[in-house]
């Protein structure tokens, strides 16, 4: 299978939209709302839903934060190789506030899971509630589900979904790669 193509760029624009709409519907002018980028990939999206949500849709102070996880992760000490931590960037409490998580890919939901503990440093949010842009149905260890998804995908265990930002000098996409031509 190679490289398959899951979501070209105008799809990714296309998508990106109605998860900025999707957001308003539910926290109209985010004054009670703090969205917050799951490091380091869920920070692309983030980004781009505020700019969305700024530029197109004028909601202006939108808190936005970057969330580190790497030492609330059950696997932390598990690993071959060390695992290289992220900053978190939070400079507002979180108390009493609704609280989005954003990542790109929702694949086991021990992302989340470590999110939820690590976000407890912070306060004690009112609510928090998860976006993502790919949510791998049916590959999940935990019984985390998405409040708000880009795409559902169903693929085999054995293929890595990967998501590409123009951020990183690639073209909006997502890609699903076989194990055996991971690039």
């Amino acid at each position: 299978m190679a490289k398959k193509t899951l979501i070209n760029e105008k799809e990714m624009r296309i998508i990106l939209h109605r998860l900025a709409c999707q957001l308003i519907e539910n926290h109209q002018n985010f004054s009670n709302t703090i969205l917050i980028g799951i490091q380091p990939r869920g920070v692309h999206l983030a980004n781009r839903l505020v700019k969305i949500l700024e530029d197109e849709y004028q909601i202006k102070g939108i808190n936005l934060g970057k969330l580190d996880i790497t030492f609330y992760r059950d696997d932390f000490r598990r690993r071959d190789e060390p695992i290289e931590a992220n900053k978190t960037d939070i400079n507002f409490i979180v108390d009493n506030k609704k609280v989005v998580f954003i990542d790109d890919v929702l694949f086991s939901g021990r992302s989340i899971r470590a999110a939820l503990t690590a976000i407890q440093t912070f306060g004690r949010p009112k609510n928090i509630e998860l976006l993502v842009l790919i949510d791998r149905r049916f590959s999940r260890h935990l019984p985390i589900q998405p409040d708000y998804k880009g795409r559902q995908v169903d693929v085999i265990k054995d293929e890595q979904v990967r998501v590409a930002w123009e951020e990183n000098n690639e073209k909006d996409a997502v890609y699903i790669i076989d194990s055996e031509n991971k690039q």
